[in-house]
Parts: structure tokens; sequence; C-alpha cells
């Protein structure tokens, strides 16, 4: 994490302006914040799926997302997930013999936390190979992320997947200060910075709650990381201990009530250095970003920090969508 907050110290010369700034953010540009976010997902028992074939269909699944303009966070509670019917398998009589497929590949979009399918796609592809493993993984290879039907099934589910956010902002709005109440603010971060720019009016009123909170989660991050660099200054006063707390000092958001505290310590250390050491110390503490989207991204990639760090084993409902 303080690493992540090295990112921060840019962030919040006025925090009013994040919805405006925010709202601007083309969704259709590369690096894109605020996207509709999807989780590539393949079930550790897919039917007849060889395990080798696995892995290729999961890139195959996260080439989908990127190439469709969606952002592939993990533990999302919208999923992208296959399913496969094997429409012939035929040996060649060729040497060596070769064991030739066309599957019809089963594409879903949904909730899978609720278990609501939202769009459907079948893809038929062909695969040869020496064994049926490898006339799979031919056979996913020819998938092709870009298909105009592809394209039109993403396009659809991201509209059911807007929608969902607008007809429940009330909810998730609450839910994120019920998390702001246990002072859990990397999760309710997480929670509001979910929301798709897409989803206009929830977005709007979601980045909107986002300031204050960013104001208390620095606040707190402040005392803390003061805490930590007086005690591990206090315990070794050398070179090396002031470039480790001079790193904690830097990583401290400059619109904290605190900051003047860590510049003073950072002066401190800096003379304290020069008496012991003989030579000049000088930890730069701001970095010089200007830019309203990197403090946005920064104020995002919290959220997507605690997200990442949460269980991976998410048990998503599938039922009824499919084969599996």
């Amino acid at each position: 994490m303080k690493n992540l907050i090295h990112k921060i110290t840019c962030c919040v010369a006025v925090l009013g302006f994040i919805t405006l700034t925010m709202a601007q953010e083309s969704s259709t540009s590369a690096g894109a914040l605020g996207r509709v976010s999807i989780t590539p997902y393949v079930p550790d028992q897919l039917e007849g799926l060889p395990s080798g074939a696995s892995n290729m269909l999961m890139n195959k699944l996260n080439q989908i997302v990127t190439a469709n303009g969606i952002s592939g966070n993990a533990n999302s509670r919208f999923i992208i997930t296959p399913d496969i019917d094997v429409a012939t398998k035929d040996l060649l009589g060729t040497a060596p013999p070769m064991t030739a497929l066309t599957l019809n590949v089963n594409f879903y979009i949904g909730d899978g936390y609720e278990g609501k399918k939202y769009a459907t796609q079948t893809v038929t592809v062909k695969g040869v190979g020496i064994n049926e493993t490898k006339a799979y993984m031919d056979a996913i290879k020819n998938i092709k992320p870009n298909d105009a039907g592809i394209q039109s099934f993403v396009s659809g589910a991201k509209t059911k997947i807007i929608n969902y956010y607008n007809e429940r902002c009330g909810q998730i709005i609450n839910e994120a200060k019920a998390l702001e109440s246990q002072s859990n603010f990397e999760g309710a971060l997480m929670k509001l910075t979910s929301v798709p720019e897409e989803a206009t009016e929830c977005y709007n009123k979601s980045m909107a709650a986002v300031a204050p909170l960013w104001k208390k989660y620095i606040e707190r991050d402040c005392k803390l990381k003061m805490s930590e660099a007086n005690t591990k200054w206090n315990a070794n006063q050398s070179w090396e201990t002031a470039n480790e707390v001079g790193g904690i000092l830097s990583s401290i958001d400059p619109e904290a009530s605190c900051y003047k505290e860590a510049k003073a310590l950072n002066d401190k250390i800096g003379k304290r250095v020069l008496e012991i050491d003989k030579r000049e110390w000088n930890y730069k503490m701001e970095i010089d970003v200007n830019l309203e989207r990197d403090r946005i991204k920064a104020i995002r990639d919290i959220g997507v920090a605690y997200g990442n760090g949460q269980p991976k084993s998410v048990a998503y409902n599938i039922i009824g969508w499919g084969h599996h």
C-alpha cells in the first residue's frame, strides 16, 4: 500500500472538481477510467474441456473484454463465461493420425452474484491437432474477439449492466456509506468508483460522494504514516532509516492537515543526517503531478487495490446459463 499511496501525492487540490473532471473522461479512450467492468470466468469443471485448453480459453475471454472497451477487474459481479458443445469429432487417417473438432463455443454475460443471464453469443470454430487437447486449443485460437457478433453481444450486455447501476444507485451509495461508517474507507471507495461513467446519473452521484470520503481517507492515512515515520526515526537515526522514513513521508497527501508535520519531520531529519553523516540529505516530498486525471486514477487505485486484496474464490451463480 505504501507504493500505491506514493502515487497519490498530487491529489485533491480541489476536491469539488472531482465530479466534473471525471465526467469529462472519455469512455472510449484507451486509458479511460470508469469503464464497465466484467470478470472473465472459466468454471473449474467445464464439461469436456481438456485442462490444457482452459488457460487458452481464459486468454480469449480477456481478449474479448479488452477489445470491446471493458475493464476486466477481478471479482466484478458481472462476468463473461463460456460453455462448449462439440458439434463434430473426427479421427483423420493421416500419418500421424490427427483429431479434427468442430466446436460451438457459447458465451454468456450476466450478473454472477444474482445468477441473471444478460446476453448469449455462439461462435463456431474448427481445430485440428495430434490429440484432442491440441485440437481444442487450435479451435479456441480461431475465436476472434473483434468479430461483429461478439461486439454486438458485448454491447447489448453493457446496456443491461448500465441499467443495473442506474436502477440501484441509492442502494450502492447506501452500501458505501455503511462501509464508511465502519471506517472501511477503501471498501467504500471501491464501491463508489466501480460505477461506470456510462451510467451517467448514478456515476455523478457516486463521484459527488467520493470527495468527502477521500478527505477522511487521507486524514487517517496521514496520521498512520506520521506515527510510523516517527517511530522508525526515533528508534534508529541513520542514513538508511532516513531514506526509509523519507519514502513514508513522501507518500503523504499534501492536502492532509498533518502534512505540515510531515514537512517539519523531513526538515529535522535532513539537519540530523548532516550532523551525524556529514552529507546532505534532501528527500523531495512533493511529486509534481498536476493533471486531474492522475489524481482521479489514484483515488480509483485505492478501491482497485482493496478489491484485488479480497478473496479470489468468488462463488458465481451460473446455473441455467448453459450446460455447465
